[in-house]
């Protein structure tokens, strides 16, 4: 059972201060990650193969190539990165707002994509936004709080993976609903924090799919094509729910048997043991793969991203056109994407701004 708001109400207290951090935020009166993490991987491949240092003990994502025994010891402990077992159950039995969900994982797509932040920051952020909900109960009435939430979530995970790291009050990019002031984002950063224990270093499909492609392709090193490929289809299952009964390595094991092209049966039963994931596991999250038509959009993507500048579109809103998830209620199919607003940073005067609130005597926290 989540932890309800008001039983823990003194994890959102801050030693300088009474307040909470759902009590002083700023208010005004929500897919677009894959072609920023394209233009990332691309940039990231350029600079490994420039610099004098690189080798073949590197992967084309600019890390270490894991060695057997760390990937041995992440699938061990991957488990102790996921969301409750009831999560899923929850979310499709209607518990939880799927509505909610998405409206929260498109903002985070957007603010990844607008500061080009790359996949595992965005990875990062779900994984952190799903195990706090699987624990913890937001006020339902505070429609404000799970935008708080996805805010939090994203300036963890940027600072866990990125090198640079725009202000807390200016990572609110695009026109959201609620703005908030750097120590309320703050306050929900430890608050998220000590729900989850400390245990940021999760384990995402990204961290599997180098070690997987090479182990797959008899240890010859992926292109980046294929590289590419398996971000948008990594990146395209994390907002559907149903890939939340899978692993992160059962999900990159699929990944990485789709995008290796047509491999026969005795392939993979001879991949299947040296990267040391449950076959059938893996075999039925391909099959939900193909039965979403991710390879299609993978194909579309690919084929737009190769085309000249002038080709290109200006923004993700256009590359994503062709592979972005619709949902309704349960059901997932494949379909086009609405025009989202514009990614325009907040301004000073929308900054300023503050919404009468009710004394905290009468919000109920």
């Amino acid at each position: 059972m989540a932890e309800n708001l008001d039983c823990v109400a003194s994890n959102l207290l801050c030693t300088e201060t009474t307040n909470t951090c759902f009590d002083d935020l700023d208010c005004n009166d929500t897919n677009d990650v894959f072609w920023v993490s394209l233009s990332w991987h691309h940039k990231n491949n350029q600079n490994n193969i420039q610099h004098p240092n690189f080798d073949n003990n590197r992967s084309l994502m600019g890390l270490p190539l894991q060695t057997e025994e760390r990937i041995r010891e992440m699938i061990e402990k991957e488990r102790d990165h996921l969301p409750k077992d009831d999560y899923l159950k929850r979310l499709r039995s209607g518990d939880m707002d799927l509505r909610v969900r998405r409206q929260a994982l498109d903002w985070i797509s957007k603010a990844n994509a607008h500061y080009r932040f790359g996949p595992l920051s965005f990875s990062l952020s779900v994984n952190y936004f799903d195990r706090f909900l699987s624990i913890y109960e937001l006020p339902r009435e505070k429609t404000w709080a799970v935008q708080l939430l996805a805010v939090a979530c994203l300036s963890l995970a940027a600072k866990l993976e990125e090198t640079e790291m725009p202000q807390l009050v200016d990572l609110q990019v695009g026109e959201p609903k609620f703005v908030f002031e750097g120590k309320t984002i703050q306050r929900m950063e430890l608050l998220i924090l000590n729900t989850l224990k400390w245990r940021m270093q999760s384990c995402t499909p990204c961290s599997f799919i180098d070690y997987f492609l090479t182990k797959i392709n008899d240890n010859q090193h992926p292109s980046a094509t294929s590289i590419s490929k398996s971000l948008q289809l990594i990146l395209s299952t994390i907002k559907g729910i149903d890939f939340l009964e899978f692993k992160p390595s059962e999900i990159a094991a699929a990944v990485a048997i789709s995008v290796s092209g047509d491999m026969q049966p005795q392939d993979i039963d001879k991949a299947m043991p040296l990267i040391h994931v449950e076959k059938e596991r893996a075999m039925k999250c391909v099959e939900l793969i193909k039965d979403l038509s991710l390879m299609n959009a993978c194909a579309n993507v690919a084929a737009n991203a190769s085309t000249t500048s002038s080709s290109v579109p200006q923004s993700p809103d256009g590359v994503l056109d062709a592979a972005c998830l619709s949902y309704k209620s349960e059901d997932i199919t494949v379909g086009s994407c609405a025009n989202y607003s514009s990614h325009n940073i907040i301004t000073s005067d929308i900054k300023r701004r503050k919404q009468e609130r009710p004394p905290l005597s009468q919000s109920g926290i």
